[in-house]
């Protein structure tokens, strides 16, 4: 079974019903709907009340296999890719388990607003072995549980969201036709959930550290410098192992962080504005989700068709960085 190519069957999506619009921001901090839209793109977002991140996944994920015309018991690998689950040892497997694909492995993947990219090429691995057929990729995050409500550079711009992609053995083609993946800690500093701990005493001579995690920091201008130069750089990478270049491109998917970082990145690639796919101003910044979200949202409003070649990159914490290039089925 070794040598098979990997097709993406299947999209969905799922976010909270509660809404936070920018008049509302301007309520608990001093910004304005003009400064946050033309700072951001940025016009409401969704924030979880009750949902945990488990049952967003699992919305989004039926949904998906929907589409697919699959069932959960086909499933054989689910993988989550979340910065913020319900349980710290992860929520994978409540995802299985709430969807009922009983047959699948399920286990988490962290790496922050490029999560899914890393998730979608890690499958795809298992895929092209013969390893498993059919796959999960979920991006599910609940920003707001880790957002300093009083902090505008950061309260503007995250919200909470999920989506997901069925990835499929294909005997006859690889529709995944190139990837890049990028890493440097060196930059951690410049977007981070820092764990803050306590030193405690237990008996003499024996301490341990005890603690939660802060809420997010980061520095606007260096995230955006970051996202500019490499991002463009990456998708140019994953575009030559695909023996393509930009004007093959039909749809250009980023992760929705900043309208404006999405401009600049486009211009810098030389696609036109027709071709980016942006959802950001309904959905804010939901990391993980905010790729598959997008490109649900693109396939169910008919703008995507089969056979279209979709260049999708997510770049945030870590600093972590990526880019896929496939066909829709």
């Amino acid at each position: 079974m070794k040598g098979l190519g990997v097709a993406i069957i299947g999209s969905g999506s799922a976010v909270p019903t509660q809404i936070l619009t920018n008049q509302d921001l301007s309520r608990l901090v001093e910004t304005s709907d003009e400064w946050i839209e033309s700072r951001t793109g940025m016009k409401k977002r969704h924030l979880s009340t009750g949902e945990s991140l488990s049952q967003l996944a699992a919305r989004a994920a039926i949904e998906a296999l929907t589409m697919a015309s699959l069932v959960p018991m086909e499933i054989d690998l689910l993988v989550l890719a979340t910065s913020t689950p319900d349980d710290l040892f992860g929520s994978a497997c409540q995802v299985q388990q709430l969807i009922g694909a009983t047959r699948a492995v399920a286990f988490d993947l962290t790496a922050a607003c490029s999560g899914f990219v890393f998730a979608l090429v890690t499958v795809s691995q298992f895929i092209r072995q013969g390893v498993y057929k059919n796959v999960l990729v979920i991006g599910a995050d609940v920003l707001s549980r880790w957002v300093d409500w009083g902090d505008r550079t950061t309260c503007v711009l995250f919200a909470d969201g999920a989506g997901a992609v069925v990835c499929q053995a294909s005997s006859t083609e690889d529709r995944l036709l190139g990837f890049e993946m990028c890493s440097d800690g060196s930059q951690n500093g410049s977007l981070n959930l820092a764990y803050q701990g306590i030193s405690k005493n237990l008996l003499d001579n024996l301490t341990v550290t005890t603690g939660t995690y802060q809420t997010i920091s980061m520095k606007g201008k260096e995230v955006y410098r970051f996202a500019i130069e490499k991002v463009p750089e990456v998708i140019e990478k994953a575009l030559y192992r695909a023996n393509l270049n930009t004007a093959d491109i039909d749809w250009l998917i980023l992760h929705q962080a900043n309208q404006r970082i999405i401009d600049a990145i486009a211009e810098r690639l030389e696609i036109p504005r027709e071709k980016v796919i942006s959802n950001i101003a309904k959905y804010g910044n939901t990391s993980a989700a905010s790729i598959p979200l997008a490109l649900d949202e693109a396939v169910r409003q008919g703008k995507i068709s089969p056979r279209d070649t979709i260049a999708v990159s997510g770049f945030g914490a870590g600093l972590t960085w990526g880019a896929a290039i496939f066909q829709w089925f």
